[in-house]
C-alpha cells in the first residue's frame, strides 16, 4: 500500500512538520526512479518518507489548515504515484512534488471558493521562518505585555497580509522566501519563466510592503 506509513499529523507535530524545510542532501538515483515508475510499493514508501514533511510544510502555509494540508498531502503522493510513468527526470524529484503539491491546492482552493467559504487564520500557524506557533507566543512571559500584543498584531498582520494576497504572489513567496527554493526551482515547481517568477516574487514583496507599512 503505498500510504502504509500514515501522512496525518496530530497537533503536538504541526510546529515540526512546518519549520523551514532544508534541501534533500540525498540524491535521486536513476535506479530508484526507475523502481518508482516500476510501481515498487518500497520505493514509494521512501519517496512519502523523504519527501511528505516538505510537501506537507507547504501546504500548510497555503492553507493555514492542518486537516486540509494531510489531506492535500496524501493527494500529492497518490496523484505521483498516478504519474510517475511520465516523470522526464527534466527537474528534481522534490520540484517535481512541489508542483503538483502547489496544483493540488489551486485545485482545492477554487472548489471551496465555488462553496463561498470563508478563510481563518490559524492560531496554529508558525511564527515567520521558526517552528514557533502563534499560540505559543501569547504565552511568552520574557516580554511586557504591551511587547506582546504588539508582535502578535504584527504577525497576525503579516499572515493576513499574506494569505489575502493573490494566488500567484503568495505561491512564489512561499515557495522562494519561505520555503528556500532557488529561483530557478520555484520557477519550475510553478511551470513557468524564471523571469516570470521573479517578477512575481519581486511584486509578492512590494505588496507585502504596502500592506505593512504601519508595522
Amino acid at each position: 500500500m503505498i500510504f502504509s506509513k500514515s501522512t496525518t499529523f496530530d497537533e503536538e507535530e504541526i510546529g515540526r512538520a512546518v519549520a523551514v524545510a532544508r534541501p534533500s542532501t540525498l540524491v535521486e538515483e536513476p535506479l530508484f526512479i526507475e523502481k518508482l515508475r516500476e510501481g515498487d510499493t518500497a520505493a514509494f514508501d521512501t519517496l512519502i518518507e523523504r519527501y511528505s514533511p516538505e510537501i506537507y510544510a507547504v501546504l500548510y502555509r497555503l492553507t493555514e489548515n492542518a486537516e486540509e494540508a494531510g489531506d492535500l498531502t496524501q493527494e500529492t503522493f497518490l496523484k505521483a504515484f498516478r504519474s510517475i510513468r511520465r516523470f522526464r527526470g527534466e527537474s528534481e524529484l522534490r520540484t517535481w512534488l512541489f508542483r503538483i503539491a502547489i496544483n493540488e491546492s489551486r485545485n482545492r482552493f477554487r472548489w471551496w471558493n465555488r462553496r463561498k467559504r470563508d478563510q481563518t487564520i490559524s492560531i496554529d500557524a508558525t511564527i515567520g521562518n521558526s517552528d514557533v506557533r502563534v499560540s505559543d507566543s501569547l504565552a511568552d512571559n520574557s516580554q511586557s505585555p504591551e511587547e506582546s500584543a504588539l508582535a502578535n498584531e504584527r504577525e497576525y498582520a503579516l499572515k493576513a497580509a499574506l494569505l489575502d494576497m493573490p494566488e500567484i504572489f503568495r505561491e512564489a513567496l512561499i515557495l522562494c522566501d519561505v520555503e528556500g527554493l532557488s529561483y530557478e526551482e520555484t520557477a519550475q515547481a510553478l511551470g513557468v519563466r524564471l523571469g516570470t517568477v521573479k517578477s512575481r516574487i519581486s511584486r509578492g514583496r512590494e505588496e507585502l510592503r504596502r500592506r505593512l507599512k504601519d508595522f
